[in-house]
């Protein structure tokens, strides 16, 4: 006779929130894409935020934009060959540590961004439309953010014994 063990939870199975949120990033990452294309847009969608950024500073390191953002410094250095490919941004070395690239939006960039700022108007009117539907998905992920830095998710989990 066999032990009855724990069986793994379904993959819809709240266990996988992180992953239901990342189907959810895919799926609008993919439709923003097809709405990007269609406007002339060629900045990356999950570029976009670094972009703005960039344009908002003028100038920036790796470092300061992924403070700006929230992000590792991996992830920003991960965006930046794209970027710099595609004509939309450019580097020079800092003046005062020559190791340190500061990077700044080209005029193909700021042109870019201008486009990605007509259509800001176009996705927030379809998002209202969306939330009208489903609920404020945005304000429930910040909230979740939030909630989940103030109580992090192992001090939620009664400790065994």
């Amino acid at each position: 006779m066999t032990e009855k063990t724990s069986h793994p939870a379904a993959i819809d199975d709240a266990v996988f929130l992180g992953r239901a949120i990342e189907r959810l990033s895919v799926l609008i990452a993919e439709q923003s894409k097809t709405v990007f294309d269609t406007m002339g847009i060629v900045i990356p969608v999950r570029s976009c935020s670094l972009m703005t950024v960039l344009a908002t500073l003028g100038t920036a390191s790796a470092s300061d934009l992924a403070r700006e953002l929230g992000h590792s410094h991996q992830l920003v250095m991960q965006k930046i060959p794209k970027l710099l490919r595609l004509g939309l941004i450019q580097h020079r070395n800092d003046d005062n540590d020559a190791r340190r690239r500061v990077f700044m939006p080209t005029d193909e960039g700021l042109s870019q961004l201008a486009k990605f700022g007509q259509c800001t108007v176009l996705i927030r009117a379809a998002y209202a439309g969306l939330f009208a539907e489903v609920g404020d998905v945005r304000q429930f992920v910040d909230r979740a953010a939030d909630a989940l830095h103030a109580k992090p998710l192992d001090k939620r989990i009664d400790s065994p014994g």
